[in-house]
């Protein structure tokens, strides 16, 4: 480990007064001693990640082969593939050594390897693979033999391809499941394309649901999506959809009365609508449109422009919602219509846009928990007997949905009267259990692709022995025991992930281990953080994997910036620092609490700016934060970037479990969204660093 050479006195003088800026500590963590009784050994190991493993000769060669396969370096694999035999990972470089040959590959050595790795998660990637080169050859007869051993996955390139196969299943049934399956497709892959082909000229699919698979396309900016849709149903102004991408006001002021042009004009104005509403909203108001338009595709329009005014925080995006009707928009923008309507305070609108998403959109925490808050808000204003009715069904979603687990649940338990506690420990495992997990040889080559450096096929392995190899996924007793095994290995993001999927059985320290644990208090309390907050981030940055590495390039522990981390290191004085440090375990924690607490300091103390601030740059939550005074969760839920508001959602559901976990106090999530408007005019401005860079 690399020296720190930290200047005292200059970090003092600038960490000692933050403390003022700062809310109380959840459940007093940062005051008071933490529990007498130390958590298991497995929770509070101080290593860093998956203990890297001495690399034997093989190992070397699956690196290699690793990097072959990249390449699509065939001869190179065959050559190596000799010089693994007998390593645990040999079924790995197997798969590559095939599948980088698949094409070519005749059926009985497919089917011989699958025969051989029979039960592995790399006999099921591989079929799915050969699935999807058979379906998009249509060699049905060789399809439909290998279906009844294909282990059912997400891959939904696959499952449409099923929907194309032939069989006993009539058409109007198979496009039922394709329609939801393809719109939220998000590659223009040709499996769905062929079944969707398939069922349009079958008459079972019904030529608006290609329609909205190429608005969505251009709603999302993404040609391939759209031009291929628009080819299944206007083979001939497939063409335009390029204009329409790159230019859709030319394309507008050029357009002729030409069959489809009605939605092509839809498209256009789709466009138009993400890149410049006002631009759009003139246009969709003109006789022009108007005239060729229909209550429909307006619609569709306005929620488009609804959306895009919403994700920048304009006013103006409720009137063009209230211009929509409600039954003509998408769940994204009955979506984006109830964070304008809370925004804007409007709970009849958002009551009318909740009720009006999908049922299982609907059924999401999030909107279970704003319907039940616009029942409860338009209850006052309602007769005695419809009020005491809109109350009930308040109570009812909230007791649906209430829990410790995310951030709505917590609001809704706090909701319900309940303060968030640490759920009872599941009885210990048995000896027996602990066995079975360790001696699966599934998870135990996972953990030894992780521990040399294979990671995501690491992850991969374990997701498919704990999710996909037995129907239904792993039971909680034998979750628990995985991650168990993981937890012992300090393969930390495995033990959090697979902790997670239990239902009634649930190991908070599982879920939220506290790792490195000594270095992270101390740390927090030497700067006034509450150490609560800070695991709270780096569960969610990292899951505590040591080597974690952005696509954005921010490293380590919590994910720090290598500007990010030069400004910091100026900011507390420490001295000669180098931008590799920050792969250093104290460094990066250093480092990181640091940028944390100066981002608290100049954000009010308000975690969820704060949080926003360490996600996104100091400079979009200072925005986002300008117009009115709103409630924390309504601000939070207006956040314009999906990834910014994920995070700060479950940064401060985490902190609050694990203060709960730490403390051994109830807690309330509450008492840390206070809330949230304009800045004081003399306060001073926010540091411009920034960790990661969050994308629309």
């Amino acid at each position: 480990m690399q020296k720190l050479c930290v200047d005292r006195s200059a970090a003092a003088r600038r960490l000692l007064p933050w403390a003022a800026f700062i809310l109380l500590p959840l459940g007093a963590v940062g005051a008071t001693a933490l529990p007498a009784t130390p958590p298991p050994a497995a929770t509070v190991a101080a290593a860093a990640g998956a203990v890297p493993a001495a690399l034997s000769a093989a190992d070397r060669v699956l690196l290699d082969m690793g990097r072959a396969f990249e390449r699509n370096d065939t001869p190179r694999l065959a050559a190596l593939l000799p010089q693994v035999a007998g390593h645990p990972l040999e079924p790995l470089a197997g798969y590559w050594e095939l599948s980088a040959r698949l094409r070519s590959a005749s059926p009985e050595e497919i089917r011989a390897f699958m025969r051989r790795w029979s039960g592995t998660a790399y006999e099921n990637r591989l079929r799915t693979e050969w699935m999807i080169e058979l379906g998009n050859n249509r060699n049905w007869a060789t399809f439909n033999e290998e279906l009844p051993q294909w282990r059912p996955t997400s891959e939904r390139e696959l499952r449409c391809l099923i929907l194309a196969a032939p069989g006993p299943r009539p058409a109007a049934e198979r496009a039922a499941e394709l329609a939801p399956l393809w719109l939220g497709q998000t590659r223009a892959d040709e499996g769905c394309a062929l079944a969707a082909e398939q069922l349009l000229a079958a008459g079972a699919l019904a030529p608006e649901v290609v329609w909205q698979r190429a608005r969505l396309g251009a709603e999302n900016n993404q040609r391939a999506i759209s031009t291929q849709a628009v080819r299944l149903v206007a083979p001939g102004r497939a063409a335009d959809v390029a204009g329409i991408m790159e230019n859709p006001a030319r394309f507008l002021a050029a357009d002729s009365s030409a069959a489809h042009t009605r939605e092509l004009i839809t498209l256009a104005l789709i466009r138009l609508a993400m890149n410049d509403p006002a631009a759009a909203a003139e246009q969709l108001g003109s006789a022009r449109w108007r005239t060729q338009l229909g209550p429909e595709e307006q619609s569709w329009v306005r929620g488009v422009i609804g959306r895009r005014l919403t994700q920048r925080l304009d006013a103006d995006a409720l009137e063009h919602f209230g211009r929509a009707q409600v039954e003509h928009l998408h769940d994204e923008h009955l979506i984006w219509k109830t964070r304008a309507a809370l925004r804007g305070g409007n709970w009849g609108m958002v009551h009318e846009a909740i009720m009006a998403m999908s049922p299982a959109q609907r059924d999401q925490p999030a909107w279970s928990y704003w319907l039940a808050r616009a029942l409860i808000e338009r209850a006052r204003s309602a007769p005695a007997a419809q009020a005491a009715q809109m109350r009930q069904q308040a109570q009812g979603l909230y007791q649906r949905i209430a829990g410790v687990g995310g951030f709505y649940e917590q609001l809704a338990l706090e909701a319900l009267g309940q303060a968030i506690t640490t759920p009872p420990a599941p009885a210990p495992l048995t000896a027996a259990e602990i066995a079975a997990a360790r001696n699966n040889p599934g998870l135990q080559r996972a953990l030894h692709a992780i521990a040399i450096g294979l990671r995501a096929e690491g992850v991969r392995e374990w997701n498919y022995q704990t999710i996909t190899h037995q129907s239904g996924g792993l039971s909680d007793r034998e979750l628990l025991a995985a991650a168990d095994f993981a937890c012992s290995r300090q393969v930390w993001d495995r033990c959090i992930s697979t902790s997670l999927r239990t239902r009634q059985e649930v190991d908070q320290r599982q879920r939220f281990p506290t790792p490195f644990r000594e270095q992270v208090v101390q740390r927090s309390r030497e700067i006034g953080l509450d150490p609560a907050y800070v695991f709270g981030l780096i569960h969610q940055e990292s899951r505590f994997v040591m080597d974690a590495r952005s696509h954005v390039g921010a490293s380590g522990l919590m994910q720090v910036m290598p500007a990010t981390a030069r400004w910091t290191a100026r900011q507390i004085g420490l001295r000669d620092f180098q931008p590799e440090q920050i792969n250093d375990r104290d460094t990066n924690i250093v480092i990181g609490t640091a940028y944390l607490q100066l981002a608290l300091e100049n954000f009010d103390g308000v975690r969820a700016l704060a949080a926003a601030a360490y996600n996104a740059g100091a400079g979009r939550p200072r925005q986002w934060r300008n117009g009115p005074v709103l409630e924390a969760a309504i601000w939070i839920e207006n956040i314009p970037f999906a990834e910014t508001r994920d995070y700060v959602q479950r940064v401060l559901a985490n902190s609050t479990n694990y203060a709960a976990l730490m403390s051994g106090q109830p807690q309330r999530i509450s008492a840390h969204l206070p809330p949230i408007g304009p800045r004081a005019a003399n306060a001073a401005s926010a540091p411009n660093a920034a960790t990661t860079a969050a994308r629309p």
